[in-house]
């Protein structure tokens, strides 16, 4: 029976799977094309995807020692808050909660019946939402009754889904034109570079801290939340490295840049897959995004719970079921959340520009470290190698794609933040207020 506290019943192999599986989604089966185009050339794009993945390197190291020393749920929010910056906390878990989590659990679920609709028409409209819905209710149901069965599950769809790019590569190794690396743009044509390649990376190597949520989930997180954050950057890097060197020698250059759909043109060029590229990439698509979105719904909800149990969310949050261990109210309130977004895709997509509020709150989790490691309480199992170099290169990376996303919708990022500082900061308050100070406050280096 549960002692009204999540426990620790999670080991490597899942914490791998759910940083792996909420990594790899839906944006590889574009930003190939998308790096192609803002790269100009073969060996600049395949060197950005490189690039790209070294710099979410010194990202996962900071995090690895944060997570260490703060074994807790709730990443970003815990390290803001044992910094001292408990207001940024709060207003990082606010906007996560209303206008990040249950809206991408929504455009997941719309997704996968998108390329359902594919194999079955009916599924458009209405249906094609109240599928969408079901599909939601269907993983929330595993991850309700057994994070242990969560994990098991996350661990084999990960593993399912890898396993259409493990095809890919090995027939695109089999069956690529070596000419397609030498293409060269035409006299005029507009130039790439490799800063705009590697920008157009950025978003393909997020996910990775996603295991930061449920810390206080894993046996031994002082060795498994290292080993399970660097590796799958190394897998991650490795895989969207193989997967561009392919998909560019299976098709012309010239055609990757304009494609918008470059793992599905670049099947086409396969002998015995050409006939059913479309049908091959929509499975995939659906097998991919299947396990993103159970990733999601397993993680996600340990946010909310960690700062009700801190006394600055809805109390309710805080509530484990006392046969499942898991944070029941929290999950249901998501989901729901998410099920009610899944029939407003127009409000879905809008919220989308409270992404640079998590951006830059992400920079500031970064900075944490600094004011973390002069408190008395800091003692992380893993510390990252030279470790002011390598939080200066995090917060470098992260800044990088914190300006992409300003540059790309200024105005309305501020007005996101605007909205996120109007109504969090009063709510911030009263809570602080009613259940009392920051419980930080004592030790060294809190304030």
């Amino acid at each position: 029976m549960s002692n009204g506290t999540l426990t620790r019943k999670l080991g490597f192999w899942s914490a791998l799977a759910i940083a792996v599986g909420t990594t790899v989604g839906s944006g590889i089966f574009v930003s190939t094309g998308d790096v192609a185009r803002a790269a100009g050339i073969p060996s600049v794009s395949i060197l950005a995807w490189i690039i790209g993945g070294i710099i979410a390197i010194p990202q996962v190291m900071v995090l690895a020692e944060l997570s260490t020393a703060y074994p807790q749920n709730g990443s970003g929010y815990v390290y803001l808050n044992k910094a001292g910056w408990r207001p940024l906390a709060f207003l990082y878990g606010w906007a996560t909660f209303w206008a990040l989590d249950p809206p991408s659990i929504s455009i997941m679920a719309l997704a996968i019946v998108s390329y359902l609709a594919s194999f079955f028409p009916f599924f458009s409209g209405i249906a094609g939402k109240l599928l969408g819905v079901a599909i939601i209710l269907i993983i929330t149901s595993i991850h309700y009754r057994s994070v242990k069965g969560g994990g098991s599950f996350q661990v084999l769809i990960t593993a399912i889904k890898i396993i259409p790019f493990l095809i890919v590569i090995i027939l695109g190794l089999m069956y690529m034109n070596f000419d397609h690396f030498s293409y060269t743009p035409a006299h005029g044509a507009p130039q790439g570079s490799l800063i705009g390649g590697v920008s157009a990376t950025t978003w393909a190597y997020t996910g990775m801290a996603s295991i930061c949520f449920m810390a206080g989930e894993f046996k031994n997180p002082g060795k498994t939340l290292p080993r399970a954050l660097i590796s799958s950057v190394l897998i991650v890097l490795a895989l969207y490295t193989l997967l561009s060197v392919c998909v560019t020698g299976l098709m012309p250059f010239d055609k990757l840049m304009g494609s918008s759909a470059a793992v599905s043109d670049a099947v086409k060029y396969i002998p015995g897959l050409s006939g059913i590229a479309s049908s091959f990439v929509a499975i995939t698509a659906i097998i991919v995004i299947l396990g993103s979105l159970s990733s999601c719904i397993m993680f996600q909800p340990r946010l909310e719970y960690a700062m009700a149990k801190d006394g600055l969310f809805f109390q309710r949050f805080a509530k484990v079921h006392p046969k499942f261990e898991t944070p029941s109210f929290s999950i249901i309130a998501q989901v729901t959340f998410a099920c009610l977004l899944v029939f407003f895709s127009n409000l879905t997509a809008l919220l989308g520009y409270f992404t640079l509020i998590q951006l830059v709150i992400n920079i500031l989790d970064f900075a944490a470290v600094y004011k973390c490691r002069k408190r008395d309480d800091y003692n992380p199992i893993y510390r990252m190698p030279v470790w002011r170099v390598t939080t200066v290169l995090a917060i470098l990376g992260a800044a990088w794609l914190a300006w992409g996303t300003f540059t790309w919708a200024p105005v309305q990022g501020m007005i996101a933040a605007l909205i996120v500082i109007v109504t969090g900061l009063p709510v911030y308050y009263y809570w602080e207020k009613k259940y009392g100070p920051n419980p930080n406050k004592g030790s060294k280096g809190a304030a």
